[in-house]
């Protein structure tokens, strides 16, 4: 099949990489000529392991042009995977969706076959069938339904794990109103195994939403019961271990530490607590998974402070800026409000990430950065923000470690070691 991907940032990248490999055609477009020029290098404009070398294993396969119009009607299917932004009320801006649905429509005039338009950016239930909808109909002067295909296949890819997300996924989720592009979808995803489900749009919209809002609440509903399990001096490692070998909860995202960040979860519960507000529903555990989230991390400063009361001309380490590891990706990083409050309080910091300090400097040019994580063990205690392999290979002997990763290495030969939840 041959597949337009409008959009080459991380969801539009590893998906249309990902469609190559499984023996389709690719054609990206994308505004920023950079992507465009990358890609037609064989370079990725995004990091992700293993995706360099997909794109160079599949470069016959994808085409990159700057003609969205050429791009929809020369191929058989195309998906939107432009970003939607956070307004400041939490709700997503669909504005980049709109302009794309809007050139997208104009291009399907020009297409006398009927053509699926497949909404992959992550939007709030309900906004494929309305504005999207309307855009691409306003446009192309054509029904959707009738004229031309609309569906929705929400993305749960992971940063740092992306491509083995895609190919070998928990499932599919596939939201169409009329058969034809619930067939060409179907067609699509036919080589794999995994449970597919068919649905209406709406509540495709609806899986992808649920799915990030459930995770980043266990995520806030572990760190509760780490937060009490620590002053009881109970191990919460131990307890969800217990807990998780019930069939009906399941150990993943019990993980205690200092909260989630990134691209997806702070969004998508934001996005989903403002369009419930619009339907006049209040989701108030999703309020407290946000609070416990933004909570967490100070922790880790004030646990630091039982040891150094006075942080004012300190020099205080900081493991890890990234969001997770296995990314550059500092979107609403717990580093972000641990630095801010070390030098709130006086604090000199000493950063190291092995992918994140140049984006990081962006924001936080004051801080020094370091060629190495054993050059941060020499300040005056070190804070762990970010859980990467390599800070497992450290020796922290003398050490004062404040961790909110549960790094073991540190646990074993640090001087003076806390977890923020342990």
């Amino acid at each position: 099949m041959k597949i337009s991907i409008i959009g080459c940032g991380y969801v539009g990248t590893v998906t249309g990489v990902c469609f190559a490999d499984f023996g389709h055609d690719i054609v990206f477009y994308d505004v920023d000529k950079k992507k465009l020029d990358l890609l037609a290098r064989g370079e990725s404009p995004i990091y992700e392991p293993s995706l360099d070398d997909l794109i160079q294993k599949n470069r016959q396969r994808l085409v990159t042009t700057s003609d969205l119009t050429a791009a929809v009607r020369d191929t058989d299917i195309t998906f939107i995977c432009v970003g939607t932004p956070s307004r400041e009320d939490g709700s997503i801006d669909l504005a980049y969706v709109l302009s794309a649905a809007t050139t997208i429509g104009r291009a399907l005039r020009e297409t006398p076959d009927f053509h699926p338009v497949i909404v992959k950016s992550t939007v709030f239930p309900g906004s494929t069938e309305g504005p999207i909808r309307s855009a691409l109909e306003e446009a192309s002067g054509k029904r959707a339904y009738v004229d031309f295909g609309l569906g929705s296949n929400p993305e749960f890819l992971r940063e740092g794990s992306a491509v083995h997300d895609f190919c070998v996924p928990d499932r599919i989720v596939l939201g169409a109103q009329d058969a034809r592009t619930m067939r060409v979808l179907g067609d699509l995803y036919t080589s794999f195994t995994c449970p597919k489900i068919e649905t209406s749009i709406r509540t495709a919209e609806m899986i992808k939403y649920t799915s990030n809002a459930f995770l980043a609440t266990k995520i806030s509903f572990a760190n509760e019961i780490g937060n009490l399990s620590k002053k009881l001096g109970i191990d919460a490692e131990e307890v969800f271990a217990g807990v998780g070998l019930d069939n009906r909860i399941g150990p993943a995202f019990f993980r205690t530490g200092i909260g989630f960040g990134g691209s997806c979860f702070p969004k998508d519960v934001r996005a989903l607590i403002a369009g419930a507000g619009d339907h006049d529903e209040d989701l108030q555990i999703l309020h407290a998974a946000l609070r416990v989230n933004e909570g967490q991390p100070l922790k880790l400063v004030r646990l630091l402070q039982r040891h150094i009361p006075d942080l004012k001309g300190r020099r205080i380490g900081v493991l890890g800026l990234a969001f997770k590891p296995n990314t550059d990706d500092i979107r609403e990083s717990r580093a972000i409000p641990v630095i801010r409050a070390l030098l709130d309080a006086g604090a000199r910091v000493v950063a190291y990430d092995p992918l994140a300090m140049e984006s990081f400097a962006t924001f936080f040019p004051e801080i020094e950065y370091t060629s190495s994580a054993q050059a941060v063990l020499a300040a005056d205690a070190v804070l762990i923000t970010t859980e990467w392999e390599e800070f497992e290979r450290l020796d922290y002997t003398g050490v004062t470690v404040i961790d909110g990763r549960r790094i073991a290495a540190a646990s074993r030969t640090a001087e003076i070691y806390e977890g923020v939840c342990w």
